[in-house]
């Protein structure tokens, strides 16, 4: 592996108590895990209380979010990759449509019953009051900002790396 030009930082092990200037030799992955840990965490807790999970959240949205209505097949596709196991949305999916969330029209497509879009619009609601509560004393800028930084390193280790290209 090569050093990369201007980048002579050790790295050091994690440290949770690790002061500001001790940050720039911090590992990434360290604190990026935690951080998704604490804001996922903190969503399913908020969601928990609602009786909702995450994936049913995910399953709301993308039925919603279409141009044209997706299957069941559609859905799982889509959203596998998010989830906790292969098995994981087609459960959602039947529990939403136990719920009557969702349903199924004659060309096998997915939509929201009205009390699917309820729960959707309440849902993102409480997607926002977390979003505030995450972003406390952080500007737009620095969220932008630091996105823009971690989106950077992905490219480091995944894509091209080069100025310019987002992956």
């Amino acid at each position: 592996m090569e050093l990369l030009t201007g980048s002579t930082t050790d790295q050091a092990p994690a440290n949770p108590a690790a002061t500001d200037d001790m940050l720039a030799t911090q590992p990434v992955g360290y604190w990026c895990g935690l951080t998704q840990a604490a804001v996922t965490r903190h969503l399913r807790d908020g969601m928990a209380r609602i009786d909702v999970t995450q994936p049913q959240y995910w399953v709301l949205n993308r039925v919603n979010g279409g141009p044209a209505a997706p299957s069941r097949e559609d859905v799982v596709a889509q959203l596998t990759h998010l989830a906790d196991g292969p098995h994981e949305i087609a459960r959602v999916v039947d529990q939403l449509l136990h719920r009557e969330w969702l349903r199924i029209d004659d060309g096998q497509c997915l939509h929201l019953t009205d009390a699917g879009e309820a729960a959707r619009v309440r849902l993102r609601e409480l997607a926002t009051e977390v979003r505030a509560v995450v972003h406390q004393g952080i500007s737009d800028e620095e969220y932008v900002a630091a996105l823009k930084v971690l989106r950077r390193m992905v490219a480091n280790v995944d894509g091209d790396g080069a100025p310019g290209n987002p992956f």
